[in-house]
């Protein structure tokens, strides 16, 4: 019987694949022998086989599993700065003005992020989410709805 030794690695590999735990093929004037010992599988030399020829067939078994890495931490959801009523939507208290907040500036709550004009009065909107500002979703002098989101604040 002539068999190589990529025939004996598939052997080896199907082996470390099953439930098997031992394989034996005989022929004329040849014993191959493979054995699960401690979960992997090993050629075991036949009487009369050369030291060397058992030797020789490198053993390819699966090296220790090592575990996933763990899963990166949930993003924590992004806030959003809600409209307290109807009105036009101004980001600074003056034209000329500085606007109060811009896109990456970390706010606090309570912070005076916009001002919201409503019958011809100017109110102070303040925030009641702290973090950073990653979204402004509303342009400058556009109306606004009671409950519009006007921006959106990731924790920090």
């Amino acid at each position: 019987m002539n068999i190589d030794l990529s025939e004996i690695r598939e052997l080896i590999a199907i082996l470390n694949q099953t439930d098997v735990t031992e394989l034996t093929i005989e022929a004329e004037n040849f014993k191959l022998s493979i054995r699960k010992e401690g979960g992997k599988a090993v050629v075991v030399p036949s009487p009369g086989a050369t030291p060397t020829a058992v030797a020789s067939v490198p053993i390819q078994t699966p090296g220790p599993t090592v575990p996933p890495p763990p899963p990166p931490p949930p993003e924590k959801p992004a806030l959003n700065v809600d409209a307290p009523m109807v009105g036009t939507f101004y980001r600074a208290p003056a034209p000329d003005a500085a606007n109060f907040v811009e896109i990456g500036d970390t706010i606090r709550i309570g912070q005076t992020v916009c001002i919201i004009e409503a019958m011809k009065l100017m109110n102070a909107i303040e925030s009641d989410v702290g973090g950073r500002v990653v979204e402004i979703l509303v342009q400058n002098g556009e109306p606004i709805e009671f409950g519009q989101a006007l921006m959106r604040v990731e924790p920090v």
